[in-house]
């Protein structure tokens, strides 16, 4: 795991939580290393990646330029970098009320849309047997966390706080942006949908989509009946090799 000549090394995949932290880092303009996890490998469970995240998840995000400081878990991956290079307050406000209301979005993403939708996920596509009370819960769940998204967004705002973009927008459209494969719809949720469209626009935003692997990639095997098979063909022995791991 060498540092090589960059300030950041970021451990990442292709999911909703490695987005959120390789959108920053670009929305930022910041110079890093991509250090691509093999996830069904189970390199997130290896020592040497234990060390830098002991609870063996990704992203993670290494500091070069301060001892080689490990930073751990998206949304403190999000607010470091911030406090770290975000001196206009671009991404995380320097008034009190808008970066308040900020972090609040950001946890309201941590402990509600990204547990709930990745539950989702893992019912309604990865599950070796269908639970017809999980899928519905979390599906359920997932749903009225986009119908306050839907909502919030309604009452004359382009994005979730001070109609601008920061790091809220980031942490729940990364989860957002693949509602499809989670069982989500947006149709009858307009201001949601033109939300996504509406980030998804953003050229620092389609560069960090695509780290590490291509976007059209990842949109690819949401859409590809096949190639979506794999994938979840793929994401069951990780998870069989990762109960073993234990």
């Amino acid at each position: 795991m060498a540092p090589g000549n960059k300030p950041y090394t970021l451990y990442t995949a292709s999911t909703p939580n490695g987005f959120k932290a390789s959108i920053v880092l670009e929305e930022l303009g910041l110079d890093y290393n991509v250090h691509a996890v093999d996830m069904s490998a189970l390199e997130q469970k290896k020592p040497e990646f234990l060390a830098i995240n002991p609870n063996g998840r990704i992203p993670a995000l290494v500091d070069h330029t301060q001892g080689d400081l490990n930073v751990f878990e998206s949304g403190a991956i999000m607010l470091y970098l911030a406090e770290q290079h975000d001196q206009n307050g671009t991404l995380l406000p320097k008034d009190v009320r808008d970066r308040a209301h900020v972090i609040s979005w950001l946890m309201w993403q941590m402990g509600g849309l990204g547990p709930m939708q990745g539950q989702a996920n893992h019912f309604n596509r990865y599950a070796p047997e269908k639970v017809p009370y999980a899928m519905n819960r979390y599906t359920n769940e997932t749903d009225r966390l986009y119908n306050v998204l839907e909502k919030h967004l309604s009452e004359g705002r382009e994005y979730l706080v001070g109609n601008r973009y920061s790091l809220a927008d980031i942490a729940s459209f990364s989860w957002a942006v693949g509602h499809e494969w989670s069982g989500i719809s947006v149709d009858d949720k307009p201001h949601v949908k033109a939300w996504i469209e509406r980030i998804k626009a953003r050229p620092a935003v389609q560069r960090g989509l695509s780290v590490p692997a291509s976007y059209a990639e990842v949109l690819a095997r949401m859409k590809d009946p096949e190639l979506a098979k794999k994938a979840v063909e793929a994401a069951q022995k990780m998870m069989v090799g990762t109960q073993a791991a234990k």
